[in-house]
């Protein structure tokens, strides 16, 4: 799953913020990337809408890279399939 995540995330980065695919890596924090304050906001709605997930105000003030927030998606992802199996 973890692979996945992060083909999406970064096929979100290079269509927001027009990054070289090459650039962006599961190493890359957003400071490598150019990517600011304003932007990171930006790139959590085109996050949120890609997996059609909701991200804590809170988490996204902790994430500084490409696998920070691909770990936060799995673990949001990860949560919502337990829930669901919970379901009746």
């Amino acid at each position: 799953m973890a692979d996945q995540i992060f083909e999406r995330v970064q096929a979100v980065l290079v269509k927001h913020q027009q990054i070289s695919p090459e650039n962006v890596t599961v190493n890359s924090t957003f400071d490598e990337l150019g990517i600011d304050s304003l932007d990171r906001i930006n790139l959590l709605f085109a996050v949120e809408e890609e997996f059609g997930i909701s991200i804590a105000t809170e988490d996204v003030k902790n994430v500084h890279s490409v696998r920070e927030i691909c770990q936060s998606i799995e673990k949001i992802l990860v949560g919502r399939a337990a829930e669901e199996m919970r379901l009746p």
